[in-house]
């Protein structure tokens, strides 16, 4: 089987690649380097180029006799998606709508889609289940709602299969230590605090200490990065095999404090870093956990690294000896 990659090169897409590799697919990776790393890449043959370029896109799929696309090409930072938001709708959502044209004449109707938690918005109900109405708050999350309702739309008008996952807190790293997170700037926790145990910040804020949780701060669902690559492989084989339509969060089902990831990076670092505590930042919903009991149910999906302490530790010796 061939698999397009969109955004391989990037975290989630890199580690994918490595999961799809190990089950005997043929890759074809396409990403413009806008975000990712071409050293990310240790599966497929890469191709350079820009979701707008159509001729090129045309060119790869019929090449390569293109059997499933996995979408990863996005950006992903909320603050910057408020303030640029047409940047977000262009390349987020008019991009994708450009794959999937371009897919359906070259008569590939298979698409893993990579959507976000952020979609909910500020939910009603916790943990989140897929049934959860859709209020993104922001851009970011906006963007990828649009796309899931196109994705929606064209499922009932055609033969047109997808699958679409919700991420909630992707983290971790490669266990060899070959990829890991690497993003600039870099905006996610995880990798704040531990470049802030390496000395590279001075510290790390905490955003908040009145929430309605056990301690105070906010509570997120943390997926590593290898479990949630699995969960692509197996909504790819969902697809070949004939499977219907779907959307699935993927989380752990329970979530982490930012104080408790604080403590557990000091005990993995074996560093007392410097924190501080800062006013909560606008749009952070106190509770952010999945419901994943849909994933579980059918896929059969069994987490294997739903460990905080591990997770921190692959991301930590990714960080301690990264390569790009």
């Amino acid at each position: 089987m061939n698999v397009l990659v969109t955004g391989g090169a990037g975290y989630i897409g890199s580690h994918v690649l490595k999961a799809l590799d190990e089950k005997g697919f043929n890759i074809i990776v396409y990403d413009n380097l806008s975000k990712g790393h071409e050293e990310a890449v240790l599966a497929g043959k890469l191709i350079i180029g820009d979701l707008e370029d159509e001729d090129l896109l045309n060119r790869v799929f019929r090449d390569n006799k293109i059997d499933a696309v996995m979408h990863f090409a996005a950006f992903i930072e909320v603050g910057e998606s408020v303030k640029e938001p047409l940047k977000y709708y262009q390349n987020n959502t008019a991009n994708t709508i450009n794959l999937l044209k371009i897919m359906g004449n070259n008569d590939v109707n298979k698409f893993i889609f990579s959507s976000t938690a952020a979609v909910y918005g500020n939910p009603e109900t916790v943990p989140i289940p897929e049934t959860e109405s859709i209020k993104p708050i922001n851009p970011y999350g906006q963007s990828k709602a649009f796309v899931e309702k196109v994705l929606e739309d064209s499922s009932k008008a055609k033969d047109f299969k997808y699958v679409s996952l919700r991420y909630f807190n992707a983290a971790g790293a490669d266990p060899l230590g070959r990829i890991g997170e690497s993003h600039n700037p870099e905006t996610h926790l995880i990798p704040l605090i531990l470049k802030t145990a390496k000395g590279e910040r001075e510290s790390i804020k905490i955003f908040g200490i009145d929430y309605p949780t056990p301690d105070g701060t906010c509570i997120r669902d943390y997926i590593h990065v290898d479990d949630l690559a699995d969960i692509h492989v197996r909504a790819l084989e969902h697809l070949l095999n004939g499977g219907e339509s779907d959307v699935f969060n993927c989380g752990y089902g329970y979530g982490y404090s930012v104080k408790e990831v604080v403590e557990t990076a000091k005990k993995v670092t074996e560093i007392d870093f410097k924190v501080e505590e800062a006013p909560r930042r606008e749009g952070d919903p106190a509770i952010l956990v999945a419901d994943s009991t849909k994933l579980k149910t059918k896929f059969g999906w069994i987490p294997k690294y739903n460990d905080l302490e591990y997770i921190i530790q692959t991301a930590w010796n990714w960080e301690l000896n990264k390569r790009f």
